[in-house]
């Protein structure tokens, strides 16, 4: 496990984050020019080591309900390569989800191809093929389901959100 000077060090490593004291000697480091509402990046890292990473480019099942995920264990590489995802990710224009009501109108899709994109920039296509809805990884079949409104279900949950 880093120390907490070991972990500050590789946090003040990223000129971007501006450090702000908090409570009880923690500190909290901002990304001012954040393209998101969250500008905190590293959050109430404590001089016995504990801290979080806003991780809002994972998935939702690794972090908790804030997008926060512990740091206590990580290596000074895989705490690099959280805090540049991090910035990466609020660096970038926040993508719209699909407005609810589309989920649920009817399975008569116009459109027979979409392409859906999550926020670290992988995709899927979604194609209406005779009475199923597939997801597709480029050539490689992801699934599969009887209804748009399943298969909309699905990417959102996964964190997937569809390109215009």
């Amino acid at each position: 496990m880093l120390t907490f000077e070991q972990k500050q060090e590789i946090i003040e490593s990223f000129p971007e984050l501006a450090k702000k004291a908090v409570s009880l000697g923690r500190f909290n480091y901002h990304f001012e020019e954040s393209k998101h509402e969250k500008k905190i990046v590293v959050n109430h890292l404590h001089p016995n080591g504990n801290g979080f990473v806003y991780a809002g480019h994972l998935p939702k099942k690794k972090t908790d309900q804030k997008g926060m995920v512990n740091i206590r264990d990580y290596s000074a590489d895989e705490l690099r390569t959280l805090i540049a995802a991090s910035i990466d990710f609020l660096s970038k224009e926040p993508v719209e989800p699909v407005e609810k009501q589309d989920i649920y109108s009817s399975d008569e899709q116009e459109a027979v191809e979409e392409t859906w994109a999550n926020k670290i920039g992988q995709t899927l296509q979604l194609l209406q093929e005779d009475d199923l809805w597939n997801l597709y990884t480029g050539s490689n079949l992801e699934m599969s389901t009887t209804s748009y409104k399943e298969a909309v279900m699905y990417l959102q949950e996964e964190g997937f959100y569809k390109k215009a």
